[in-house]
């Protein structure tokens, strides 16, 4: 058995390989693909448009991914796929329409190769071993995060945004090529789901334990916190130095995360990990909100390596607990995080932006989110609560 996890475990490093390359072309494209639509509209708000179709089919698409028959290998691929010839087309044949039809292909592709992938970890890996496949993954992501990002900057400046966007298509590819090669197991068929009341079918919310409904709730408070932070850095300092120093120790953070949480998150999700959850939150919001406050460099790097260690953490203890439902239910859970997660992040993107006019960042990072901070506060009480009794 030991011989086996462990086999697993190698060709999922492969699978993290690729997707690592998947998620540095996202990022790259997500800085690119802004740019091209302010280059090509110069209008803001046609760019913020853009970016808010790209949430709404992330957000959609999260409703409907967890009711599509687990053929998840599938569903991965054929989603690498659809993402990288739209990018192909864009680089090929560029105009506003298209820009547009690209957003919904991305934003739809995105949440379901997320939702398949984090359903299939347990099959491909073992349930004993899905904290320590989910820390390979974050970090994994956090290194396609920076290079992308960084990238960026240096790509589309020097050989232009159809090289950018051939570049993403390629990295879609290779993740596509990998899942097709390794010989993981991505899940069977489905037990039935639960049989309905009379009168109505069953609520996915009441199928669920309360816990992790809580767990839900925090994390679309997070997410609109995730909005304002992304929409203030450039306004609170406009400075390429800063804004790099801001991303390169959250990146360090969520590199240390995955070491961290092979100590304490062993269990996999009982209920001293929905509280490490509700914790980590907690921590996170607090630091970012420091990271607002004006502090020299140093003081800058560690609490900004603090929020990435606390997101990190959270990323795991979060994906770990709802990989550890019934096999019917997972996909269903991921499809709905994926939407709760959408639908915070497009509604704090657009609350925030608004709120910048007329506040300083510092005051719009606290109230985003000190939401967090209570709603993770309330949780982490009533967790405690019902442990007791």
């Amino acid at each position: 058995m030991l011989h086996t996890d462990q086999r697993r475990i190698r060709l999922f490093a492969v699978l993290v390989a690729g997707c690592s390359v998947s998620a540095f072309g996202t990022y790259l494209n997500l800085v690119a693909l802004s740019l091209f639509t302010w280059h090509l509209t110069g209008d803001a708000s046609t760019t913020g448009a853009v970016m808010a179709l790209r949430l709404a089919s992330g957000f959609l698409s999260g409703q409907i991914v967890g009711r599509i028959p687990p053929a998840r290998r599938t569903i991965m691929i054929g989603s690498d796929v659809a993402q990288a010839c739209a990018m192909v087309v864009l680089a090929l044949r560029p105009g506003l329409a298209v820009l547009c039809a690209v957003a919904v292909v991305m934003g739809a592709g995105n949440t379901f190769f997320t939702v398949a992938l984090r359903t299939a970890i347990p099959d491909m890996v073992g349930p004993h071993q899905r904290t320590r496949a989910n820390g390979h993954l974050v970090t994994g992501r956090s290194a396609g995060t920076v290079l992308g990002f960084a990238s960026a900057g240096v790509l589309v400046p020097a050989a232009g945004y159809d090289v950018a966007f051939l570049v993403n298509a390629a990295s879609f590819l290779v993740c596509a090529g990998t899942l097709a090669m390794l010989p993981l197991d991505t899940g069977g068929p489905v037990r039935p789901p639960t049989r309905a009341a009379p009168g109505g079918r069953t609520s996915l919310v009441r199928l669920l334990p309360s816990a992790v409904v809580g767990m839900l709730v925090v994390r679309g408070a997070d997410a609109l916190g995730s909005a304002s932070h992304n929409v203030a850095l450039p306004i609170h300092a406009p400075t390429p130095a800063f804004v790099s120093t801001f991303w390169t120790a959250w990146a360090v953070g969520t590199f240390s995360a995955h070491h961290v949480a092979s100590r304490w998150a062993k269990r996999g999700g009982g209920s001293t990990g929905e509280r490490a959850f509700a914790a980590g939150t907690c921590v996170m919001a607090l630091a970012f909100v420091t990271a607002f406050t004006g502090l020299p460099t140093p003081g800058l790097v560690l609490v900004t390596f603090v929020a990435g260690l606390a997101d990190g953490l959270t990323e795991i203890g979060y994906v770990s607990r709802l990989q550890a439902l019934p096999d019917h239910l997972r996909a269903r859970a991921f499809g709905l995080s994926a939407s709760v997660e959408a639908g915070g992040f497009a509604v704090g993107m657009l609350v925030a932006a608004v709120a910048l006019e007329v506040f300083a960042p510092l005051t719009v990072v606290g109230l985003f989110h000190g939401t967090a901070l209570v709603t993770a506060g309330a949780f982490l009480l009533m967790s405690q609560t019902l442990r007791r009794t």
